[in-house]
């Protein structure tokens, strides 16, 4: 058996999971998830666990089985405390502010950067340079913050640029005058 695989999700009392054919539907207090279980996987529900099972005893279906647990288990983290992203942005003259469901980025260029937010998502900014991104899904609050991220990624010689909280810049020295 796959060690994750077999492992099984336990789901907390504020947390509810339907699960029809192969797809799952878990909803919280956060927001409502549902993934679709790849082929030769299958999930049951006893009591207050979420058990995943698998058909055959390949690679590739202990593979699935692992993934699919672990997935499952990111949605009912994510309905019920939810996920979270902090970014930075560093360099003078560059901020960020949420307009409507944008968020305006002054990063240098000659034109401001908006971002369209996703539903789901929630994007705060406090003293106009850190931004806060939070929502259920681990995967979309991960890509949004790569994606504002790529705006403007931090440079090695004075560190401008958006990084991540905890996020260490290796720092290169510039030329020298002879």
């Amino acid at each position: 058996m796959s060690r994750i695989g077999k492992q099984p999700v336990v789901v907390p009392p504020k947390v509810k999971v339907e699960i029809k054919g192969q797809k799952v539907f878990v909803e919280g207090p956060k927001g409502k998830l549902d993934f679709e279980l790849p082929p030769r996987t299958s999930a049951r529900l006893e009591g207050a666990n979420l058990l995943v099972s698998r058909q055959g005893d390949d690679a590739e279906a202990k593979a699935l089985h692992g993934l699919s647990r672990a997935l499952v288990n990111n949605m009912v983290k994510g309905v019920s405390d939810g996920f979270v992203k902090k970014l930075e942005i560093q360099g003078v003259g560059f901020k960020a502010a949420v307009q409507g469901n944008k968020v305006n980025l002054a990063l240098g260029y000659s034109h401001p950067v908006n971002y369209p937010i996703p539903d789901q998502i929630k994007v705060t900014v406090e003293e106009n340079t850190k931004l806060t991104i939070e929502g259920p899904s681990k995967q979309l609050v991960g890509q949004v913050a790569a994606e504002i991220r790529s705006f403007y990624p931090p440079e090695p010689y004075k560190g401008k640029g958006v990084r991540y909280s905890d996020e260490k810049v290796r720092r290169k020295e510039g030329k020298t005058v002879q």
